[in-house]
């Protein structure tokens, strides 16, 4: 990895701070999720509302990284890989075994996951407890925000230890089973609504907080995989429908489907937005970009790719996906799969664009949105080279996870480099997701999803479908909802995630203790409580 590029900015925001995370293997004896400052003598915190931005301020950091949480979700699936080119993103395997399903308890994402959402729980249930007197809204937020943490742990494994504020460290934390720690998680969500405020759609700056839309949302999402989480395996017909009301709640406060769809990933109001961070998007713009892509900020970090298989599920040329400087498409494609352009748009002094280069084009207006692929151009439609001298030709196929030349695989860029390459707007609910939520909730209710996914396919410039089935509805999941967090549960949800793709290792091919994540060791180590989940 070329770790030189993200020291240069780490100083723009927290989450550049973690973008290179050491692999640091070495198990210590230690509870990394107990506080000094609790224990028998806790008597309540003393800013709560502090507290709360703190926990802001740390879930920036987590959802803004490209590795720890976003890794776990993305690159374990087949919608992102980090190929290795030459010594750059090797980093010992780290990437590479995620995407193999090959990992084991002492991989470094799976271990820093596990302690900071962990970490937020406990600090969220200080603000909670009683002896906080934290005001209504402000217990609200800290119930919304213990609710989400909890629920990442239990989703990815398994399994929540769950410390009392005033619990000494010579208790080893109470181990909640995944089934109880979502009936928690429900509890602390039911009570939050109750106390949040209504956020009316379009909004801005009042969306990167909690609110009932935001709440509603992932109370919905919790629904919809309760079957997983209590090992059913046949969700309940009152669980779809409760699904259905949470989304048209959330529909009667204005959210809606919005035409120009990468427009919906600017820094600006937005009927979609139901949820958004204030963490920076540099690292959805650079991990992928090549070292010469683009001028702002030094070019790009040329790791994260997408695969062969993943592009081939939109519409459009396999081979070619051009498109005109205002995003006419060229070779058929549909919107969501964006398009190459092949130079920079003129500077016109448009709303949230530069010219700080004085080369008279929106800096950064030479890179595409969507998915690039083939020949990429300057600002002045000069074909950009890689560092050898080849023309900068990112391929379809690649030859690996290793053996990877500067310019071997699809890139993702779904936030405009020329909108802001470190702003600090990252979208986390939207209602497009809550739109296909509540037609899956339809369908597994036995009715017909069909016409509510061909309005947003409608929207999106892509064909309608005659009928809807269950892998349509992924697909459709994948082609709306690419790189945002949920394509590892979408598949699990869907009985994929344990099927072949390409790179996978073969004997993970139909393993599904993969379905879960190991324990940490040294988790395992600080409290006896906890028991490895099968298969590690």
């Amino acid at each position: 990895m070329k770790r030189n590029r993200f020291k240069i900015f780490a100083p723009i925001a927290l989450s550049l701070a973690l973008v290179v995370s050491c692999t640091n293997l070495e198990i210590e004896e230690t509870d990394s999720n107990f506080p000094e400052n609790t224990g028998e003598g806790f008597s309540g915190v003393g800013n709560p509302a502090s507290q709360v931005d703190g926990l802001y301020n740390d879930l920036n950091g987590h959802f803004g990284d490209q590795a720890n949480y976003y890794a776990l979700t993305e690159v374990s699936t087949d919608e992102q890989l980090v190929p290795t080119r030459g010594t750059d993103w090797g980093d010992n395997g780290i990437w590479r075994t995620l995407h193999q399903h090959t990992w084991d308890a002492s991989h470094q994402y799976i271990l820093n996951t596990w302690n900071q959402f962990n970490q937020n729980v406990f600090r969220a249930s200080e603000v909670i407890d009683s002896r906080s007197n934290s005001p209504a809204s402000v217990l609200a937020e800290a119930q919304f925000i213990r609710g989400l943490s909890m629920w990442v742990i239990l989703d990815l494994y398994g399994q929540v230890p769950f410390r009392e504020v005033d619990e000494g460290p010579e208790i080893n934390p109470r181990v909640l089973s995944r089934s109880e720690a979502m009936d928690f998680v429900i509890s602390d969500l039911e009570a939050a609504i109750t106390g949040l405020p209504s956020v009316a759609a379009p909004s801005g700056d009042d969306n990167k907080r909690a609110s009932k839309a935001a709440a509603r949302f992932l109370l919905a999402r919790i629904l919809l995989n309760k079957h997983i989480y209590n090992g059913s395996g046949t969700p309940e017909s009152a669980d779809m429908a409760r699904v259905i009301s949470l989304v048209d709640e959330i529909a009667a406060e204005g959210y809606a489907l919005q035409a120009g769809y990468f427009d919906i990933f600017r820094d600006s109001p937005d009927t979609e937005t139901i949820w958004w961070l204030e963490t920076s998007v540099g690292n959805r713009i650079f991990n992928g970009l090549h070292y010469n892509s683009t001028e702002l900020g030094g070019g790009g970090w040329n790791g994260f790719s997408t695969l062969a298989e993943f592009y081939d599920m939109f519409e459009g040329d396999p081979n070619s996906n051009r498109g005109e400087l205002d995003g006419t498409p060229l070779d058929g494609q549909e919107e969501r799969r964006g398009w190459v352009p092949n130079a920079g748009t003129p500077f016109t002094s448009a709303a949230g664009t530069k010219d700080e280069n004085g080369d008279g084009f929106e800096d950064g207006s030479n890179v595409g949105f969507g998915f690039l692929i083939g020949q990429q151009y300057a600002p002045n439609g000069n074909p950009l080279k890689d560092r050898p001298g080849n023309n900068l030709e990112f391929t379809k196929e690649l030859p690996g996870l290793v053996g990877n030349n500067e310019r071997t695989g699809i890139r993702v860029q779904k936030y405009g480099a020329r909108y802001g390459e470190f702003l600090g707007h990252e979208i986390i609910f939207r209602y497009a997701d809550a739109h296909l939520m509540k037609a899956e909730a339809m369908m597994r209710s036995s009715g017909d999803a069909t016409a509510m996914v061909n309005e947003l396919r409608t929207l999106r410039g892509a064909t309608p479908l005659g009928s809807v089935s269950e892998a349509d509805l992924l697909a459709e999941r994948g082609r709306e909802l690419y790189v945002e967090f949920v394509r590892r549960g979408d598949m699990i949800r869907f009985g994929q995630y344990t099927r072949d793709w390409e790179f996978k290792d073969p004997d993970a091919v139909g393993d599904e203790t993969k379905l879960l994540f190991p324990i940490p060791n040294n988790a395992l180590l600080s409290n006896p409580n906890l028991v490895q989940n099968p298969g590690y």
